[in-house]
């Protein structure tokens, strides 16, 4: 009998939304025998080769390839499509299995359901997913690249980045060089991609490579796209992150977004706060209070989270304890997850 066609996940394992995939295949309870597992090198441009943009044309991961349902037979040539949204993955995953799934598998692992039950909880998820964490403000990459504001984290930041920017500049070139020559067959609008993700890295690249020299022997024109940088960090950072943390400091209940039960937008949250505390210099050992701090110095332009939220264990007990802040709360109930430590295992990122 023919081996029945399983899914394929194209994910790296230091991507923000990888990790929210990866989360929510463990939360799920997903058997070894449902998902092969490819990892995708973005440090060196395996994202932009001509094999992945046929399968992904937006170059991101996680890409999940899931076969067609009336394809699941061992009767029948298999056939796949390709779902690059994160949230669409996401959504795939919590659908396809449950206690009363059909799926191919032998886990036994409970598959509880992630999506709520309710209109109103439903609509909370969405609000926190779609118009928090997934809008270009909140965007954890961009905030990586520019996660310096003055030339000693400039320095840092460099040291981090430069090594591997430089080689998907060298890759993306190579590619349009052999598509000008013709080595390589390629349609305008994988050109202009290519180009277009060349002019990002280029950018970035003009300050982070001088990143080294005062300000001082900077020629006019590097002094002023450092002074660019900084503007463009400073916003991302002490006004764009401030507000979205404000917006999602009052959606969320804690100490998970929708109160005691873990939801779809836990998953989502728990992959995008891993990473910006990272970014703020947070570590796995940290308590949520510690984590709340090194958010509000590193965010910086005064801002603080409100402390209003107590446990429900201490609200029943009546303790007289301190308020803490919900984003706080959701890290020290997200850190004691068994599927947060598989995929943190070796450390934030």
């Amino acid at each position: 009998m023919a081996h029945l066609p399983k899914a394929v996940l194209y994910y790296s394992p230091v991507s923000v939304w990888s990790a929210v995939v990866l989360l929510t295949i463990d939360e799920k309870g997903y058997g070894p025998d449902e998902i092969d597992f490819r990892s995708v090198d973005l440090s060196k441009g395996e994202n932009y080769d001509l094999t992945f943009l046929r399968l992904n044309p937006k170059a991101t991961v996680p890409a999940l390839l899931v076969p067609y349902e009336n394809t699941l037979t061992d009767a029948e040539e298999s056939r796949y499509k390709a779902l690059t949204s994160t949230k669409a993955i996401v959504e795939f995953l919590d659908k396809s299995r449950s206690a009363l799934s059909r799926t191919q598998t032998t886990s036994r692992a409970p598959a509880p359901s992630l999506t709520p039950a309710t209109i109103a909880a439903t609509n909370s998820c969405k609000v926190i997913i779609d118009d928090i964490l997934h809008i270009e403000e909140a965007n954890p990459n961009t905030l990586r690249y520019v996660n310096a504001r003055d030339d000693e984290s400039l320095r840092a930041l460099a040291k981090e980045l430069v090594p591997s920017m430089k080689q998907r500049q060298k890759v993306l070139l190579e590619h349009l060089a052999e598509a000008e020559q013709g080595s390589a067959r390629v349609s305008e609008k994988v050109k202009k991609l290519w180009a277009d993700k060349l002019d990002a890295i280029n950018v970035i690249l003009a300050v982070l490579a001088d990143a080294e020299t005062a300000e001082s022997d900077l020629g006019e024109e590097g002094r002023a796209q450092r002074q660019a940088f900084y503007k463009t960090a400073r916003q991302a950072w002490e006004t764009n992150l401030s507000q979205v943390m404000t917006q999602l400091s009052k959606e969320m209940v804690g100490p998970y977004t929708l109160g005691d039960q873990f939801s779809i937008a836990d998953l989502h949250l728990a992959g995008w706060l891993t990473r910006v505390a990272k970014l703020a210099g947070g570590q796995s050992s940290d308590d949520g209070e510690t984590i709340a701090r090194k958010l509000e110095g590193h965010i910086g332009g005064g801002f603080r989270f409100a402390r209003d939220f107590i446990t429900e264990q201490a609200r029943r007990e009546k303790a007289a304890v301190e308020k803490g802040s919900k984003v706080g709360a959701f890290w020290d109930a997200l850190r004691e997850r068994a599927s947060w430590k598989k995929v943190y295992r070796e450390g934030l990122f």
